[in-house]
């Protein structure tokens, strides 16, 4: 451990209202209640309380300055540093409540509401839910009403959360004295610890309620009306205020998050706020042109094929993919052309294949065909 003067950062010759400025501005820093579930901080905050301890008392501070430091640990024996709790030495200093005692308004005015009382005899707020719910791919393109079974612990309605008979109060914990915690002396240090009596509440239940045993809350298995937006995807997360666990001791519920997995589709495939479909044409209307009837989430449509349409050309139809979850313009359709080729040709339609083909110059109506072999060429020459 460094001595005093180096833990609160101020000279050996230092005043004592250096002393103690320097001593606010690193209590507040590492302040148990501002740094929770930081075992460094509060380990600092213990130094430099016992620090100041020491140095903020004249008598304390002349011993210190003629026998050293070690007179102030375990080894030395003067017992003069670290016999007051940490938190005691805070509430002297600020003034107010007692920190990690229970001053909750007090903690909220000095860490701006960050703060995290030590006793628990204040409300507990309920644990959120999550429920993963499969829906269908029209669900998400027109909006579904959904019904969910949920199993939960819910506040107790007979006793409001108390978990006292309706009618009757909780007691102080005698132990504790309604702190929720007991200060155990360890070696050199007191450490505050949570009250094995009233498991940190700071109250007793004298008379438990019926209903939840004095739990506060029961279990039990809630239906819950879910609304599906239109444009929702997989990974959506739905929330739902006050639906999750109910609370203790006047504490508000949790919330309800509902994620959504939508199924494949047969035919349409998603991205983002764009559809992807797949159609085959035969091979005359890919060669020559047409018309073709192209389904949508909003109804079929129809397209024009130009002449001369290759295999895996992509069209788009502007407007007719997926509507947006926060609304506005909806996505584009894209249309993959897959030229069929027939097959289990007769005799007669053969013939007339080969026709076709005779009386087709080489290369003068298929220019893919063409550069292809272009490319190639010297992998087709003779090495």
């Amino acid at each position: 451990m460094s001595d005093y003067y180096s833990l609160l950062g101020v000279s050996k010759g230092a005043s004592s209202q250096e002393i103690k400025k320097a001593y606010r501005k690193l209590a507040v820093k590492y302040h148990p209640d501002k740094n929770p579930d930081d075992k460094l901080a509060e380990d600092k905050f213990k130094e430099i309380s016992q620090a100041y301890e020491v140095l903020s008392d004249s008598k304390k501070k002349s011993q210190y300055d003629q026998f050293g430091h070690d007179a102030y640990t375990q080894k030395g024996g003067m017992g003069g540093g670290g016999g007051h709790d940490p938190f005691d030495i805070f509430s002297q200093v600020f003034g107010g409540a007692r920190g990690g005692g229970g001053g909750g308004s007090f903690f909220d005015e000095l860490f701006g509401g960050g703060g995290r009382s030590r006793s628990r005899s204040s409300a507990q707020d309920g644990s959120d839910l999550r429920y993963d719910l499969e829906i269908s791919f029209e669900n998400t393109v027109y909006g579904a009403d959904k019904e969910i079974k949920i199993p939960k612990l819910e506040t107790c309605e007979s006793c409001n959360g108390s978990g006292a008979t309706p009618g009757t109060s909780k007691g102080t914990c005698g132990k504790c004295r309604g702190t929720g915690q007991v200060t155990l002396a360890q070696g050199f240090f007191h450490v505050q610890q949570t009250c094995p009596s009233c498991n940190g509440a700071g109250q007793v239940i004298k008379s438990p309620c019926s209903k939840c045993h004095g739990e506060g809350r029961v279990r039990r298995e809630k239906k819950i009306k879910i609304h599906i937006p239109p444009g929702a995807n997989t990974g959506t997360r739905l929330r739902v205020a006050n639906e999750g666990e109910g609370g203790l001791r006047g504490g508000r519920n949790g919330d309800l998050y509902v994620i959504i997995h939508v199924r494949p589709h047969e035919i349409f495939q998603r991205d983002g706020s764009d559809l992807l479909c797949e159609i085959p044409i035969d091979f005359p209307t890919a060669t020559l042109g047409g018309v073709i009837e192209v389904p949508t989430v909003s109804g079929k449509t129809k397209m024009k094929i130009p002449e001369g349409t290759q295999n895996g050309t992509i069209m788009r139809l502007r407007g007719k993919g997926m509507p947006s979850l926060r609304g506005g313009t909806r996505g584009d359709q894209h249309i993959k052309i897959l030229v069929e080729v027939p097959k289990r040709l007769n005799k007669k339609q053969k013939e007339l294949l080969n026709e076709f083909s005779k009386a087709m110059p080489s290369g003068q109506n298929h220019p893919l065909q063409e550069s292809f072999f272009k490319k190639a060429k010297s992998f087709f020459s003779s090495s």
